[in-house]
């Protein structure tokens, strides 16, 4: 029976280095781990340490992760107290598609740093879902909503749902985020303004969407969340535009009162 050693050289590649220049000079071997290192002394002693597993694409996806406690859209309706401009149906397609990543990304184990905003964000989202069923008047609603999201997130990260559907749902991300962000562009142009929506939350999410091309394909190399950003990129610059476009626009309410 292998004793840890063997078993560990018959799972990690190995690799020798000699240290030249010393009579002393020793052979070591090191892992190709990413998380630890050898190095030689120059008394012939070899010593491992811990790596820093710190990179570009960590320290971005961590901005991106702690950039996203700010809650510009949700104080924005509270301070409101209205959800005027925002589309129901489009906020509850973005958080299909955001249970989605959170819910691959478990069952994957990815890194957090590679998809832990988009479990803030699908607070966020369904707080916004609540929030806008509250200001229509229909709270009881609201609640019910909360309670079924609950049971079906639990089910989806029970060990008893398939592999299967759990990549069906994240491969549905894409038509879920198109569809969502038209229906909301199309309640902009429709409306003549974008209510309100925060501008902030618009930008920090596409420019998030584009960072998280790149955070995805190095910490997770997975093509699928790699297109689901790209898409998401594209329709959330579309409604970047359109805050842009329909800056200086306001509400009929609010055009009456100056």
């Amino acid at each position: 029976m292998a004793g840890p050693r063997g078993l560990a050289e018959a799972r990690f590649p190995t690799w020798r280095a000699r240290r030249p220049g010393r009579s002393g000079a020793c052979w070591c071997r090191s892992f190709y781990l990413r998380s630890a290192t050898t190095s030689c002394s120059f008394s012939g002693t070899c010593s491992t340490f811990r790596a820093s597993r710190f990179s570009s694409a960590n320290a971005l996806a961590w901005a991106l992760w702690l950039g996203h406690f700010w809650l510009p859209q949700i104080l924005k309706i509270l301070g409101a107290k209205s959800a005027e401009g925002l589309s129901l149906q489009s906020v509850m397609l973005e958080l299909v598609a955001l249970t989605g990543t959170v819910v691959y990304s478990i069952s994957n184990n990815f890194p957090f740093s590679s998809w832990g905003e988009a479990l803030f964000l699908t607070l966020q989202t369904i707080t916004i879902c609540f929030l806008i069923m509250h200001y229509r008047g229909e709270t009881v609603k609201g609640v019910a909503f909360l309670a079924c999201y609950a049971m079906v997130l639990l089910a989806l990260l029970s060990p008893l749902t398939p592999l299967a559907v759990v990549t069906l749902l994240q491969a549905s991300n894409v038509p879920a985020v198109v569809v969502g962000k038209l229906l909301q562009a199309a309640t902009n142009y429709h409306n003549g303004h974008t209510g309100q929506l925060s501008a902030i939350t618009v930008f920090m999410l596409f420019g998030g969407s584009l960072a998280r091309i790149f955070t995805s394909v190095q910490e997770t190399g997975d093509p699928l969340m790699a297109g689901v950003f790209v898409v998401s990129s594209l329709c959330n610059g579309l409604i970047a535009a359109q805050v842009l476009f329909y800056w200086n626009a306001k509400p009929p309410n609010k055009q009456k009162k100056q």
